[in-house]
């Protein structure tokens, strides 16, 4: 990353620790460190402002004055902790760490719209620095959408690098050339283009990756319609088997006719007993002989 540093600047020990964390970085960008910018009331120091090709950062760099370790806990409304212990901050007394860097965006901004210049969205992080041998977990906290907080050192520069990388998520906008007028409009002056290519800034921006061509779909029968017609078809077949059994049926009834009844039996004779065949034997006294 380009790192710029006004000669005349007088940079605290986190500031120092800052540049040389940055400086270490292959990360695409260019830090302007120590800024100063012109207000109504005369001059304010900005910490930094960043550029990477996704876009602007202003950042305040923070040290501590005690050596610090633990977890760290941030807040728009409470005192920050380490720990069970209240954040001891490098800041006058009664400074609030998320107001400031809230005025260092405001000045960056009312900056930019006196140069008539239109940067976009500005993002704002507060970049703590611990002292060397100190650890603070977590290292990066979000105070809310567009401010956050990130720590890093020449030691552990891992969670600023990231955070620089995606800060501002997207396509790239910034090319060398913008970059420039940027700078232009808020310093009056601009870094060298050779330096800018050589810290990964790009000329034009990247064409956007063409969409491969979407061939048409077969539109799928809907499932639910093809199972009733398949169960109205096998009820229709089953109907008309049954009307063609019933069919059979019918006409063989009519083809044979109505059944011939049997004679019933004599109830005179009895069938067992043959009839005589002969003249009857008559007897002595025998009626009828």
């Amino acid at each position: 990353m380009l790192v710029k540093v006004d000669d005349r600047a007088e940079l605290s020990a986190a500031e120092r620790e800052f540049v040389e964390c940055l400086r270490q970085l292959p990360s695409t960008g260019l830090a302007i460190v120590d800024l100063r910018v012109g207000t109504r009331r005369g001059t304010r120091q900005i910490g930094a402002v960043v550029w990477t090709p996704q876009g602007i950062l202003v950042v305040e760099v923070i040290g501590f004055r005690g050596n610090q370790s633990g977890m760290l806990s941030v807040s728009t409304e409470h005192p920050w902790r380490v720990g069970d212990a209240v954040a001891d901050l490098d800041l006058e007394l009664g400074a609030d760490p998320v107001r400031r860097v809230e005025s260092a965006l405001q000045e960056v901004q009312l900056t930019f719209e006196r140069a008539s210049y239109d940067p976009g969205q500005l993002c704002g992080a507060v970049a703590l620095i611990p002292r060397r041998g100190a650890v603070l977990r977590p290292g990066r906290e979000t105070l809310r959408p567009g401010l956050d907080v990130v720590v890093g050192t020449v030691a552990e520069p891992t969670e600023l690098r990231i955070f620089l990388e995606n800060f501002a998520p997207g396509p790239p906008r910034w090319t060398l050339g913008r970059v420039c007028a940027a700078t232009r409009a808020l310093t009056g002056w601009a870094p060298d283009r050779g330096e800018l290519i050589a810290a990964g800034f790009e000329d034009k921006l990247p064409e956007p990756p063409k969409k491969p061509r979407a061939w048409p779909l077969r539109r799928r029968p809907d499932s639910r319609r093809a199972h009733d017609l398949i169960g109205w078809g096998v009820l229709a077949v089953a109907v008309f088997g049954m009307l063609i059994v019933l069919a059979a049926i019918a006409g063989s009834l009519f083809a044979d006719g109505p059944a011939a009844e049997p004679a019933a039996p004599s109830s005179s004779a009895d069938p067992t007993v043959p009839p005589p065949t002969g003249p009857a034997e008559c007897w002595p006294l025998q009626a009828g002989c």
